[in-house]
């Protein structure tokens, strides 16, 4: 694992790596590039490589009114080796650096394993909202 490399997002295929991490994740709700450059503008985007082999991203939103949010994406096929737990930790103090008192974050329903990653690590459901045309929820979770 010593050869797990963060980035923050800066060049074009770094932009496509993150947004083929969060498709993958979440494909509900795929997103486009110039999406993805939005996000850019407004949070801090990571991408996490295995050596060269991308393995998940990472988003912090800065504080708002409920609080600073963390998500953490890692492809299904590198999931159980620790790397979510690095990411997260990495995600939950520049979060803290931005003033976060209270962190969240935000699952979609199906994915299962992220749900069960974020309730270990000491998130609960405060609510969950149905997207217009979606099947599928996403909950947000407050860490405790």
């Amino acid at each position: 694992m010593s050869d797990l490399h963060v980035r923050p997002v800066r060049s074009d295929n770094e932009l496509a790596d993150w947004r083929h991490v969060h498709n993958v994740i979440i494909p509900g709700d795929p997103l486009s590039l110039d999406e993805v450059r939005e996000r850019l503008g407004r949070n801090r985007l990571e991408v996490a490589y295995q050596g060269e082999l991308l393995v998940g991203c990472t988003t912090v939103r800065p504080p708002g009114d409920n609080g600073a949010v963390v998500i953490v994406r890692v492809l299904p096929e590198h999931r159980g080796h620790g790397i979510g737990q690095r990411l997260y930790t990495r995600a939950l103090e520049q979060a803290r650096q931005l003033g976060g008192d209270r962190i969240e974050t935000i699952v979609w329903a199906a994915n299962t394993g992220g749900l069960r990653f974020a309730q270990a690590a000491g998130f609960v459901e405060v609510s969950r909202y149905l997207p217009p045309g979606e099947d599928v929820p996403y909950l947000t979770l407050r860490l405790a």
